[in-house]
């Protein structure tokens, strides 16, 4: 490995250090439907954002609450610290496609329709208010 790709890497692990994210991999939800739960929440303080989830009737919210304590349970692990008096909210929410099952579908005279089930990848970025602010 070259100097400046190694510098760049340690870079890179020195930012994650302070990072307090969690993933979701191949969540059976299409994406749209999870980037509609995704845009309520994205930018609100965790509690409100739990709350929001505790209480809205799609399927998506539960996994993107269990995500969202995933990724307090790093800040805590990381830090070493209580989260509730943190401050902390969310920085990002990213909702990506994943793979995609083919599936075929009985049509009439002899045909077939094709069914596409999709999945998703999300994920969660925290961070403080008091560390945005001082920027």
């Amino acid at each position: 490995m070259g100097s400046r790709k190694r510098n760049r890497a340690e870079a890179i692990r020195e930012e994650r250090k302070s990072l307090y994210m969690a993933k979701l991999n191949n969540c059976p939800t299409s994406p749209r439907k999870m980037r509609l739960i995704a845009d309520m929440i994205r930018g609100l303080e965790v509690e409100k954002a739990s709350a929001v989830l505790q209480f809205s009737k799609q399927e998506a919210s539960t996994k993107l609450e269990k995500l969202l304590r995933s990724a307090i349970a790093n800040y805590e692990v990381k830090t070493g610290e209580n989260w509730e008096n943190a401050g902390l909210f969310i920085k990002e929410i990213k909702v990506d496609s994943a793979r995609m099952l083919k599936r075929i579908q009985p049509a009439p005279q002899g045909r077939a329709h094709r069914i596409r089930k999709r999945s998703n990848h999300v994920t969660l970025i925290l961070d403080t208010i008091q560390e945005n602010t001082e920027e």
